[in-house]
């Protein structure tokens, strides 16, 4: 496997993850993945509320996360479909995804996703149908 603590940093690194308000990874195994989120004013609407693209942003990016180390970083997931349900607010704080596999096939994926307030409540849950891409098909991304 690999450093979580090294890719948390190259994620905390990354242009995209930054505005995301990407913290760390909590888990990193091929059947489970957690991530924490801060949410930060920026990323809220009327009433301190998190603007409901993040909340899909932070659920898709952990679905993602999923197949890549489930494949052990050799496919690139590219969402097909992508449904979100909202349960109750995200605001300003601490938030956690997780992600679970429904079934993966050679090319095709089915994850569900859910993000969590700092006390376990759940906010948000999401499904996704993704098509997987070999990664020689993307030699400008280096994942491991």
């Amino acid at each position: 496997m690999f450093d979580i603590e090294e890719y948390s940093e190259k994620m905390k690194n990354a242009e995209l993850f930054q505005g995301m308000g990407f913290n760390r990874i909590l888990e990193f195994k091929d059947d489970i993945v957690r991530f924490e989120f801060i949410v930060e004013s920026r990323h809220c609407h009327s009433g301190n509320i998190a603007q409901g693209g993040y909340v899909t942003g932070w659920i898709d990016t952990t679905m993602a996360h999923l197949a890549m180390v489930s494949s052990e970083f050799s496919i690139n997931p590219l969402t097909l479909e992508l449904k979100v349900s909202f349960f109750k607010p995200a605001n300003p704080g601490i938030v956690t995804t997780s992600a679970k596999i429904i079934k993966m096939g050679k090319s095709t994926a089915f994850i569900e996703g859910s993000l969590f307030d700092n006390e376990g409540n759940i906010l948000a849950k999401g499904s996704s149908s993704n098509r997987l891409i070999p990664n020689e098909k993307f030699p400008e991304r280096n994942y491991k």
